[in-house]
């Protein structure tokens, strides 16, 4: 992995932990769309090497799973 893409995933994972710092008046599923978002479009980012395209596509996709996630507590 170069510097750039580095720098990069890093930024990312910032961006990521700032923004979740937000989430106390979430709900749970707002909280797990967000954190399927940040978590795909890392994942996206990482596996198309640090292409735009990816880190969106796997944001949005990371985003619906996480929208669909379905947190039973019975």
């Amino acid at each position: 992995m170069n510097r750039m893409q580095r720098l990069t995933l890093g930024a990312l994972a910032l961006s990521l932990m700032v923004g979740l710092s937000a989430c106390s008046g979430m709900s749970t599923q707002d909280r797990n769309t967000a954190l399927g978002a940040g978590a795909g479009a890392v994942g996206g980012s990482v596996l198309t090497g640090g292409s735009t395209a990816g880190t969106v596509g796997g944001a949005i996709v990371g985003g619906v799973i996480g929208h669909q996630v379905d947190d039973d507590d019975d």
